[in-house]
């Protein structure tokens, strides 16, 4: 791509390569030049919107925990609706369908970028996944305050246990992903003592 060109969004298209480079071949083979190219974008256009690759992948992760907040809201929009099960198992199938396991695998497999982000962050825990058990807490409190939800369950609990569980059934990349009955078997048995 000859320079001088405009791109549009390109730290969007950045993050999308990456991600799809992620996806496809794992963390070890996520550089800056894999990253690029995949997009179709000279080596250069990242490190002109970034001050170092240890940065594009912070703005990556950043990325991602942002759209959790997205996925919260719809999560909260639902409350009250269908099952509390059935609304955790798609909330999760999504959370771990999509690139968040991938990311987890990359803050695990770089350094640098786990203290960077350790430095910059409000949320204890390994990053997407700590984010993402604030959105179920927040869903079981929803869910609490119209009465599905038992009042005395330590939701903070109860979502620590989805996320990790989760984690574990989604975690193998190049695996099956489980189906919906082995998601809802974990799910009731984290529920269990907590639904009215």
């Amino acid at each position: 791509m000859p320079t001088g060109v405009a791109y549009r969004d390109v730290r969007e298209q950045l993050f999308a390569a990456a991600e799809r480079v992620l996806l496809r071949d794992g963390p070890h083979a996520l550089t800056s030049r894999a990253v690029t190219t995949e997009a179709g974008f000279a080596k250069g256009v990242l490190h002109r919107h970034f001050a170092d690759f240890d940065e594009f992948l912070t703005e990556l992760v950043f990325d991602r925990i942002g759209r959790l907040k997205l996925e919260t809201e719809q999560l909260l929009s639902i409350a009250g609706t269908g099952t509390v099960a059935e609304n955790l198992r798609e909330a999760l199938r999504e959370l771990f369908g999509s690139v968040a396991v991938a990311i987890v695998s990359l803050i695990t497999f770089r350094d640098d970028l786990r203290a960077r982000l350790r430095a910059v962050r409000s949320t204890p825990g390994v990053p997407v996944l700590a984010e993402a058990a604030v959105m179920i807490t927040s869903y079981l409190a929803a869910e609490q305050k119209l009465r599905r939800v038992k009042p005395d369950a330590d939701l903070q609990m109860v979502a620590g246990m989805l996320i990790g569980t989760g984690h574990l059934m989604f975690a193998d990349r190049d695996g099956t992903p489980p189906s919906d009955r082995e998601v809802e078997r974990a799910i009731t048995a984290a529920l269990a003592g907590v639904l009215r």
